[in-house]
């Protein structure tokens, strides 16, 4: 017996004829969730573009703070902050050195053992 089928629903692929997809096998192939059977795509091109900058700019934005971040602990800029961290949590008692105090003690040990720095 042959079947007579539309010729709508088929498509012409390199010479091939093969089913055509209808809408919601097109939003819901490859995901196996039969939930989303039916459901409409996520946006229109130009909505899925500007969401896809908009993750790109996030993800630019994310890398930029990090790399300021490692430029500022790299030069010292929270190292009194974390000095007082330190002297809170493990000596409660004993009074932190005023940040002038701090910078000079620290430069002066630096000058006193030089360690990996070049001059």
């Amino acid at each position: 017996m042959t079947a007579v089928h539309n010729s709508a629903s088929y498509v012409d692929i390199a010479g091939i004829r093969a089913p055509r997809a209808n809408e919601a096998e097109l939003c819901t192939r490859g995901t196996g969730d039969p939930a989303l059977a039916g459901t409409q795509p996520a946006g229109t091109p130009a909505q899925l573009a500007g969401s896809a900058l908009q993750r790109a700019g996030r993800a630019l934005l994310r890398a930029g703070r990090a790399v300021s971040w490692y430029m500022s602990q790299l030069m010292g800029d929270s190292a009194y902050a974390t000095y007082v961290a330190h002297q809170r949590r493990h000596h409660p008692d004993a009074a932190p050195l005023t940040e002038r105090q701090f910078w000079r003690e620290r430069m002066a040990d630096q000058d006193r053992n030089p360690g990996a720095r070049c001059c």
